[in-house]
């Protein structure tokens, strides 16, 4: 504190003008403040008593509790005057107020300050008292109470009355009352004896002042130290301590580490605390040991055996004062189980075990087997594993453990045979769950074993089959009733088939029988593998058999159905018709065989004289071509074909060919249609009379309305459009005739025609000529203006157009022959597109036809078959065959 003397020296004159609570404080300073110098005191408890912050506006000042104010800062003031803020808040109420200080200078100041500042200046002093080191009060101590513990004084209490007091922890704060000090001789006393564990210092801050308020010194924080007495002992943190270690444990594997605490002062020979074992339960060779410093435990005996002892209980000292026997000490306990591990082998009760079981059980129990383990019960060591170790070749027999009793429990899984074994000696061997862990020194585990007899008792046993799956064979070719083999029984005490009698169980296949007595199983239907319940070609039968006391056995006869080529190949297709192209037919036979007796397939033609003019070409394994070898006529031909699959199995198919002189197969056959006689009868005559004077009824008063004259009328080319009718018709049919359309044909005078005879005439009478399609079919090759007359004589101007009948003539053979040629692909295969025949449209039009190919080339120019109207376009659209 001794830099605080020059400024105290400087004199300062602190004069509140104003003590009223909350309200402006304004302090006379001098106009340079170093850090550290006390500006005034503020009487915080009349503006708030309950404040719990306290801080200032600004940063260079700072407000102590007793409401004394320090710079924290060198601060030079101008002439001009100071402000700032304390704030006071209550953080429970909610409550803050304020209290503005001014700093003002005054440079004419009293003559007393001025005489006081100046003793303050002089005044030398070589040690300062208001600063003492901390006070030390004994915990526990016994008085005389009040007892004095420190004096503080100040070194201005040479030139001025000073007044002491003090506040914090210990006086106004809890515990309250425990200190005080005098007013006027700056005494600290203590009223009563402190607990250092419950408060080990205090810390009181200290104030000296004037009469008038004045506080010459910076108030002091002063520290009473409690010193410690050794007056609690330590005390563990457990009550028990409880650890684990396995048997046969090495010396000086940890076991685990006991813990003290004390209250007293840390690090001082109050606390330094030590362990020892004080006794050792069951009283034997000592078996740990315990570190007096760390307290940790260990093994010290080499030999701990649980089945010995199980469990250790230490009784364990803690003593403070390093262990000196003046220390204050405590005992706690400390059980240690020994854990088992698996150091002992089991071995069975008896050595030798005997029990029986009737012959053909299966699954029951039939003994039980128990062993003795000194080992945990429950535990892994001690549960025994149980094995077969001989005499269960053919696993007949298993062995299992009860969990809860630990026995091992043998049973028969597999049924036994009294003729095949009376008897069965089965050797038992036992081991645990967990390894070995032997004891030190200990010898080596030997395994135990134990005999058990097994007598089987002798049953009267039902027939057994021998197998008891048993695979037959039939054949797809086998007859009904024939036999495919036997499937016998035998009795297990007589060793043969005698007296037993067989049935098939109700429910299976129908299609084989087995012979009561002899077993001999048969046919009963013919077997097809595409029919029924053949399908799959194999079925499995239930077979029974029963002996002479009633006991029945059962056996599985699965009866598999083999394939055999019981069909020959037959050729599906038989009439064919074959043009003037002379292009081959495609033959195909079919074999209701499976693949192994069917194709490839072998033809050929049977008749040695038409072998001479057909030939066979083959296509693939199942297909052949049949073609002329060279020219031969026009005719029907049966042809005799033999086909024969890949095991020689062989047919004869009668293959009719009618080689025709056509383009198409349609021709041929609508040419054999034309040459058929049809007779009508007398109504169908009348009919078809009424019908045609109808219709010519009809298109004469259409055609009246196409020109202006009575008798001499004009047919334009617009008026064969008025021929057509709107059908709703969606596609046309197999194939369109020329006769299923009756056009208008009118052979009057015409637009730019002379005739010389001015009647009309309809198609009807043109076609009386003779001049119909079949009529001009084989007319051979010759052009349109070859035909210069009709049927009827009547000759025809070169400068007309021609007549339908003539046109029809010409042009119809010479392009469907063209269609023909033209439309065919590489492999000779015709297109869909052949010539479709329509109606006659009259001289009119400009269109002779709308079919797919046109004869550009020939006398008449036909270019108008590319041009047609938009109704022509429409017609020839739906009436193309798709």
């Amino acid at each position: 504190m001794a830099p605080a003397a020059p400024r105290l020296v400087l004199g300062l004159l602190v004069l509140s003008l104003c003590c009223d609570a909350c309200k402006k404080v304004i302090f006379l300073v001098p106009s340079a403040l170093e850090a550290g110098t006390l500006v005034g005191r503020v009487n915080l408890n009349e503006c708030l008593q309950s404040a719990e912050l306290i801080s200032s506006s600004d940063g260079n000042f700072k407000v102590l509790e007793d409401g004394s104010v320090y710079t924290t800062s060198a601060v030079s003031l101008s002439d001009e005057e100071r402000t700032f803020t304390i704030v006071l808040k209550d953080i429970q109420e909610h409550v803050e107020k304020k209290i503005q200080v001014s700093l003002v200078t005054d440079e004419k100041k009293t003559q007393a300050q001025k005489t006081r500042q100046a003793r303050d200046t002089v005044l030398k002093r070589t040690k300062r008292r208001w600063g003492p080191i901390p006070s030390v009060m004994m915990e526990n101590s016994l008085g005389p109470f009040p007892l004095q513990i420190q004096q503080v004084q100040s070194d201005t209490a040479q030139n001025y009355t000073i007044y002491y007091s003090a506040s914090g922890p210990g006086i106004d704060q809890d515990p309250k009352g425990l200190f005080y000090i005098e007013r006027e001789t700056g005494n600290i006393f203590a009223t009563r004896a402190v607990d250092r564990e419950q408060y080990p210092s205090f810390q009181i801050i200290c104030f000296a002042s004037t009469p008038d308020g004045y506080s010459p010194e910076v108030p002091l924080v002063h520290t009473i130290r409690i010193e410690d007495d050794n007056d609690n002992a330590p005390y563990f943190t457990q009550e028990v301590f409880e650890f684990c270690v396995p048997e046969n444990s090495k010396p000086g594997v940890i076991v685990g580490t006991v813990t003290a605490e004390d209250r007293d002062e840390p690090l001082t020979l109050h606390t330094l605390l030590r362990y020892r074992i004080v006794s050792q339960n069951p009283p034997i060779i000592p078996a740990f040991s315990l570190h007096g410093e760390t307290g940790v435990i260990s093994v010290l005996s080499p030999q701990l055996d649980r089945e010995l002892v199980s469990t250790y209980t230490l009784l364990i000292e803690v003593r403070d004062m390093g262990g000196q026997p003046f220390g204050l000490c405590t005992t706690g306990t400390a059980i240690i189980k020994i854990e088992d591990t698996n150091d002992n082998a089991p071995t069975f009760k008896q050595i030798q075990y005997e029990t029986q079981v009737e012959e053909n059980r299966v699954n029951v129990e039939i003994l039980r087997v128990s062993v003795v383990d000194l080992d945990e019960l429950g535990a892994p060591g001690s549960t025994a594993v149980y094995e077969i170790i001989r005499g269960n070749d053919d696993r007949s027999f298993e062995i299992t453990t009860d969990r809860n009793t630990n026995e091992g429990i043998l049973c028969v899984v597999k049924g036994l045979d009294y003729e095949g074994a009376k008897q069965r000696i089965l050797v038992i061997a036992v081991n645990n769950e967990a390894p070995y862990m032997l004891a030190p020194h200990s010898q080596q585990v030997v395994q135990s074993t134990s005999t058990v007899i097994v007598n089987v008792l002798d049953v009267d046993e039902g027939p057994v089959f021998k197998p008891c799956f048993f695979r037959m064979d039939a054949s797809e070719c086998d007859e009904v009733g024939t036999s495919i083999g036997k499937y016998l029984a035998e009795d297990p005490e007589t060793g043969n088939s005698e007296g037993i009698c067989y049935k098939i169980a109700p429910g299976q296949c129908n299609w084989i029988n087995i012979d009561e007595k002899s077993g001999e199983v048969r046919t009963i239907r013919a077997l097809d593998r595409d029919l029924g319940e053949m399908k799959r070609g194999q079925c499995n039968i239930t077979v029974l058999a029963i002996d002479r006391n009633g006991k029945t056995g059962t056996g599985t006869l699965q009866v598999v159905i083999q394939p055999c080529n019981r069909n020959f190949p037959r050729i599906l297709k038989t009439d064919y018709i074959m043009c003037r192209d002379r292009k081959p037919i495609c033959l195909t036979a079919e074999d209701g065989d499976i693949s192994s007796y069917s194709m490839p397939f072998v033809y050929r033609v049977t008749d040695r004289n038409l072998a001479s003019s057909w030939k066979i070409t083959r296509h693939n394994e199942k297909s052949v071509y049949l073609s002329p070898r060279g020219d031969i006529p026009f005719g029907i031909y049966t042809i005799p074909v033999t086909v024969s699959d890949k095991s020689g199995k062989q047919g004869v198919t009668q293959i009719t060919v009618n080689y025709c002189n056509c383009v198409i197969p349609s021709e041929c056959e609508r040419m054999s249609y034309a040459s058929s006689s049809v007779t009508l009868g007398v109504w169908a005559i009348l009919a078809m009379i009424l019908g045609s004077l109808l219709l010519l009824l009809i298109l004469i008063t259409i055609c009246g309305c196409c020109g202006s004259g009575v008798m001499r009328r004009h047919v334009t080319d617009d008026c064969a459009n008025h021929n057509l009718i709107i059908s709703n018709t969606e596609a046309p049919g197999e194939e369109v005739m020329d006769h299923n359309i009756i056009p208008l044909q009118n052979t009057a005078d015409q637009v730019g025609c002379g005739i010389k005879t001015g009647d009309q005439q309809t198609f009807e009478m043109v076609k009386g000529r003779g001049h119909t399609l079949e009529s001009v079919r084989g007319g051979g090759h010759q052009t349109l203006g070859s035909v210069k007359e009709g049927g009827g004589g009547q000759p025809v101007m070169d400068t007309c157009r021609y007549s339908y009948s003539e046109w029809h003539n010409f042009t119809h053979p010479r392009l469907g022959e063209k269609v023909h040629l033209c439309r065919q692909d590489e492999e000779q295969k015709h297109s869909e597109d052949y010539l479709l025949t329509y109606n006659y449209e009259g001289k009119g039009s400009l269109a002779g036809s709308v079919g797919c190919c046109s004869d550009q080339h020939e006398e008449e120019a036909l270019d108008f078959l590319d041009q047609l109207e938009p109704k022509f376009r429409t017609l020839a659209e739906t009436c193309v065959k798709r």
